[in-house]
């Protein structure tokens, strides 16, 4: 038995193996093998993670609109033609990539921010203040949570189409449901809650409000109260303790709440195509699947790839801004104390 154990602490490649690498000299040590085994599991996930994007990337910058036979992830040649087709004109409908970009940043972030807001102020009323029907009210909250957001787009379609601005005759306005144009006389349709850029906002906020208020509710408890019984004493009243404390204390989970639901808002696909008919209120994300065609052969890959790479850019960036922000809200949002 001994002579065993001398034998293995003699050979080289069982100590090289065996060996610490967690750089700790207390705690759970980490062989050199399972370092290794780790690296090889970590490499192999980021290679079917990039493994799309490369592709993507590389279709991009090809100058054929033609889908490659073969698979490239590095690309023999670099053309801008697909980025420059899609800056000029996306589709063929009359709208400018600007005016796409201006209706999806309009949605992302407004309604990242509105919904921010009321998040934040309801999260902090179900945290702080009781009150009756409060735990029933957090849980009337949370119930939209447990459904599909699409499952709730058609009680919104059937409520926001009810409201609608019809130029009547004799230059009378009505404003649907409220006042109408009178007898049989339909009046004709000067505006549609539905069909706009503010009535899909007011849904996706509806739909962004409830992750929004459970996510910051659950930091707010983190936040000690002591904090806000020391600024009453001093003379502070709600609204300044909620505003000069609270929220700075609360900052990174803001952040992460606000990237998390510009995600969400940026990519949204699903409503925006149900509720928005007129192309000049389409978004990026609308344009890119409009540029699908019946037919694989019939789509114009590259443009198709360099309008992907676009529409993905903008969230990059945002992370990259709001990383300090978004890894100390992960981090200290899972511990309570």
């Amino acid at each position: 038995m001994n002579s065993a154990k001398v034998e293995t602490k003699k050979n080289p490649i069982v100590r090289l193996l065996t060996m610490n690498t967690s750089g700790q000299t207390s705690g759970r040590s980490l062989p050199l093998w399972r370092q290794i085994l780790l690296q090889i599991i970590c490499v192999a996930i980021l290679l079917s993670v990039m493994f799309p994007i490369m592709y993507i990337v590389t279709l991009s910058f090809s100058p054929k609109t033609t889908r490659p036979s073969t698979l490239e992830l590095i690309p023999k040649e670099i053309s801008f033609i697909a980025y420059q087709q899609v800056l000029d004109r996306p589709t063929g409908n009359p709208v400018t990539f600007i005016e796409l970009l201006k209706n999806s940043v309009f949605l992302s972030v407004g309604v990242g921010l509105a919904a921010l807001v009321i998040a934040v102020t309801a999260a902090y009323a179900f945290s702080r203040l009781k009150f009756k029907l409060r735990e029933i009210l957090m849980i009337l909250v949370f119930i939209p949570l447990l459904m599909p957001a699409v499952g709730l787009s058609t009680p919104l379609y059937l409520l926001l189409n009810q409201i609608q601005i019809k130029q009547c005759a004799g230059n009378q306005v009505a404003i649907q449901p409220f006042t109408s144009c009178g007898g049989e006389a339909k009046g004709k349709l000067v505006f549609n809650l539905r069909d706009s850029l503010l009535g899909v906002g007011i849904a996706m906020t509806a739909t962004a409000l409830p992750f929004a208020v459970w996510n910051l509710k659950g930091y707010l408890d983190t936040i000690p109260k002591e904090l806000e019984e020391a600024a009453a004493i001093d003379g502070a009243d709600t609204n300044q303790t909620f505003w000069q404390i609270v929220i700075p204390l609360a900052a990174p989970q803001l952040a992460v709440t606000f990237f998390l639901g510009f995600i969400g808002h940026w990519q949204e696909f699903v409503t925006t195509w149900l509720f928005l008919s007129q192309p000049k209120d389409y978004t990026l994300a609308m344009t890119l699947y409009n540029m699908t065609g019946q037919y694989a052969n019939s789509v114009p890959w590259n443009r198709f790839a360099a309008m992907a790479v676009i529409v993905a850019l903008p969230v990059a960036i945002v992370y990259i801004g709001l990383q300090k922000q978004i890894v100390g809200g992960l981090t200290t949002g899972g511990v309570k104390g």
